[in-house]
């Protein structure tokens, strides 16, 4: 099915294509990446492109961007076919490109990114003011509003982007590309976006828009293309579609999109987290006297907006980092908190999925079997007397492979080729597969398709229902009252209040945003926080 219109998709707009791809294909080696690829993108829209990890999105926009090179098809721009056979010959066609992972150089300023390789000619100095005052227009003009001195290492996430942003618009792209943009962000972050993408469409750009997340797909586009095993299933006008229908054209069967679970029966405590508290090497306090307890056959999770100690949480849980004062005990009764030792809480039966998997969950130059054991290397079941055995482990690989359905199937790829949804899975199934007491999740489903969210949350399930005990983070409202028998919010270090699943999201959202704490163990309030907006959350 090679660019199959279904009868709801809207008639195409009149005038040439922002861009159009005509039979574009491309393989590496014997992995067919994209098959006959036939596009059209209209101008000063925003066009969406789902589907699973390995679907082949990123690849097609790699190619339109100048990454790769077709091995057949067709590239063209405003009516114009184009060669492009770089990044250069990409932007000089007007296209730009914000990538997953952000192309910035932390030591340099805003503005120093934002010129680089584009510094105007021989005289820096001259460029520099001519840049700064194009750069003070596009932020105007654009809402794109950034302190150009500023270092971009100590920039949030979410400005990072900005900067992104400017910089393809510096180098006058008018069709902008944008590669998973919400996968690093919070909720409040995503909405801005969001704003700054319609703003660009009123300005007359071109928006595309690659995502695995129907609610953005919903919420922002125009049109949207799906995309399953290399080939365009379907493109459909997004008013006229749904979650439902896309989630069966990306995966090719129906998907259920809501957690079923059947009540918990919580037994024994497996964990337990007594006045923890964190001071980092700055003096600022990162966990402030928090106490939680997570029973067998439960899954607790914790809500809160991104930055709010719940990565430091699981760190010091986990045992990466040491906490300052408090305690953490797993069921032998053991007092874990003072020291940091991460293979001594692996034996005693508690496991990890960290929430960077590229900078704590992986090693990108090792093959994925290599990163399949990482930290459970010493395993007798890999070895064979005194030393490793490959077979072993590229057996065990291989197997996992399977049951995770992990894209492409080779165990002696390097991890680094591996899409971030499929990395992922290299993770959750090295972590969830040693059947441990306890298992730490930090945002299980960050950057997974929607076939993958499904299968990942029925493993949950089924470990809660084996009775296990599962703490987890997500920034993900909708995925945490999905799956949570109890809910924990954490504001600036503190939790401020437990909830049930049932509870609504503007009740939780604003005891995320500090603005409501009942319920607190302590019955301390937190300070209201003005202006600040969570995606489907109100704001008073």
């Amino acid at each position: 099915m090679n660019d199959r219109e279904p009868a709801a998709a809207a008639t195409e707009p009149a005038g040439p294509p922002a861009i159009e791809l005509i039979g574009i294909d491309k393989s590496f080696g014997a992995v067919r990446a994209n098959r006959d690829i036939h596009l059209k993108v209209a101008e000063a829209t925003i066009h969406g492109i789902v589907g699973e990890n390995g679907a082949g999105k990123s690849t097609l926009m790699s190619i339109l961007y100048g990454f790769y090179q077709a091995d057949r098809g067709e590239i063209v721009v405003r009516g114009r076919k184009v060669a492009i056979a770089s990044p250069d010959d990409a932007i000089a066609a007007g296209i730009g490109m914000v990538h997953q992972h952000f192309m910035l150089v932390d030591n340099f300023t805003v503005l120093e990114n934002v010129i680089l390789g584009a510094e105007g000619g021989a005289l820096l100095r001259e460029g520099v003011a001519m840049a700064r005052a194009e750069l003070t227009r596009l932020e105007r003009e654009y809402e794109l509003q950034v302190d150009p001195d500023a270092p971009v290492g100590e920039l949030p996430v979410g400005l990072q982007q900005r900067v992104e942003i400017l910089k393809a618009l510096y180098r006058g792209a008018d069709t902008l590309i944008l590669d998973e943009p919400t996968g690093v962000l919070t909720p409040s972050e995503a909405d801005h976006l969001f704003r700054i993408l319609r703003q660009l469409k009123e300005q007359g750009k071109t928006v595309i828009l690659i995502t695995h997340k129907l609610r953005e797909i919903m919420a922002v586009t125009d049109r949207v293309s799906v995309m399953r095993r290399g080939e365009i299933v379907g493109t459909l006008k997004t008013a006229e579609t749904g979650p439902e229908e896309l989630a069966e054209l990306m995966v090719g069967r129906r998907v259920l999109l809501r957690v079923e679970k059947a009540e918990a029966a919580p037994g024994a405590p497996l964990l337990r987290v007594e006045n923890l508290t964190l001071v980092d090497a700055r003096g600022v306090k990162r966990l402030d006297d928090v106490s939680l307890t997570v029973r067998a056959g439960e899954i607790v999770g914790i809500a809160g907006v991104s930055g709010n100690g719940q990565s430091e949480l699981l760190e010091v849980i986990a045992g990466i980092r040491p906490a300052t004062s408090g305690a953490v005990f797993l069921a032998d009764g053991s007092d874990l908190a003072r020291s940091a030792d991460p293979a001594r809480r692996r034996q005693g039966g508690l496991a990890h999925v960290p929430e960077d998997r590229r900078r704590m969950g992986l090693v990108m130059a090792f093959e994925e079997n290599e990163s399949a054991i990482l930290g459970y290397h010493d395993d007798p079941l890999y070895r064979s007397g005194a030393f490793l055995s490959r077979e072993k482990v590229r057996a065990d690989a291989r197997d996992k492979i399977r049951r995770y359905d992990i894209r492409p199937p080779d165990c002696r790829l390097l991890t680094e080729n591996f899409s971030g949804g499929n990395q992922q899975k290299i993770v959750l199934a090295r972590e969830m597969e040693r059947g441990p007491d306890v298992l730490l999740v930090g945002q299980p489903t960050r950057g997974v398709d929607i076939g993958a969210i499904e299968f990942i949350h029925r493993q949950l399930v089924a470990m809660r229902d084996a009775g296990k005990a599962i703490l987890l983070v997500s920034v993900e409202l909708d995925e945490i009252r999905a799956l949570s028998d109890r809910i924990l919010v954490m504001f600036a270090g503190r939790i401020v209040g437990e909830r049930g699943p049932d509870a609504g999201e503007g009740e939780l959202g604003l005891m995320m945003a500090g603005i409501e704490q009942a319920g607190a163990a302590d019955g301390r309030s937190g300070p209201v926080v003005p202006g600040l907006a969570l995606k489907g959350v109100p704001t008073r």
